[in-house]
């Protein structure tokens, strides 16, 4: 990750923190539109690349337009999500494998919940009938590309807002139970997202917290204790040393 884009990302996980979420919304717009540009040194978005690279400029634009809702900013989460649908649909012209085409559907229903867009029932669907009617070979080695881990991320940092920290959505969760059957293996995602997904963005904007990502872990290091909750489980993300519980900023003890 190229300096520039990894600085984005801490001012956005700094302003979730501080609870600075419009702050965080900029951020993560920011180092979405970085990562779009240039998802890794001399790629470019409009390039074949089998890894997906450049999805995880379409989660940063996710995360943020997540973070304007939370900040009571609707309409600007409703045009960055008109956008990363936009952006999703043109990527399908270079990444043409058909599991990375299904999975940028995925992204385009996600952004539709996100962005309180109509027609996100029918774009999940959408997306899982490609999963269903694509031919598509080792679902398991593509669900841990990073295309597919990039459209993962958003649901599951939402879902640990709501779980006091905890990893709330597995592996598991998101994939079917057969991976040789793999268009259900990997439409599954769809469906799951599409039952959970909008109560999880609700809960978040009504509660007004949404937690940093989860990143190293560490439950009772007696060296940290959250200022604001006291506890001593550690988040650490990014350069970040944060509470896991309720993502304030740990004090050295």
């Amino acid at each position: 990750m190229a300096e520039r884009d990894k600085a984005h990302l801490e001012r956005a996980i700094a302003a979730l923190s501080d609870r600075q979420y419009e702050q965080a919304g900029d951020a993560y717009s920011r180092s979405g539109w970085s990562l779009l540009a240039e998802p890794r040194a001399e790629l470019s978005p409009f390039d074949e690349d089998e890894k997906g690279w450049v999805g995880r400029g379409l989660r940063s634009l996710a995360v943020g337009a997540i973070a304007y809702r939370v900040a009571g900013e609707q309409s600007r989460a409703t045009r960055r999500s008109i956008e990363g649908v936009a952006v999703a649909k043109d990527l399908r012209n270079a990444l043409t494998e058909p599991a990375q085409q299904a999975c940028l559907l995925e992204f385009v229903a996600d952004f539709h919940v996100i962005g309180d867009l109509s027609g996100a029932t029918e774009a999940y669907e959408t997306a899982a009938t490609a999963y269903r009617e694509g031919a598509i070979d080792s679902p398991q080695t593509w669900g841990t590309t990073p295309l597919f881990e990039a459209a993962a991320e958003p649901i599951k940092q939402l879902a640990r807002s709501t779980a006091n920290g905890e990893i709330a959505i597995a592996w598991e969760d998101l994939h079917g139970a057969d991976p040789d059957q793999p268009g259900e293996f990997l439409a599954h995602r769809a469906r799951y997202k599409r039952s959970r997904l909008p109560s999880l963005l609700d809960s978040v904007c009504e509660s007004g917290y949404f937690a940093a990502p989860r990143g190293t872990t560490e439950y009772n290091n007696d060296q940290y204790e959250c200022p604001d909750c006291g506890s001593h489980d550690v988040n650490w993300t990014g350069d970040n040393v944060l509470c896991m519980r309720c993502s304030h900023r740990m004090e050295r003890r």
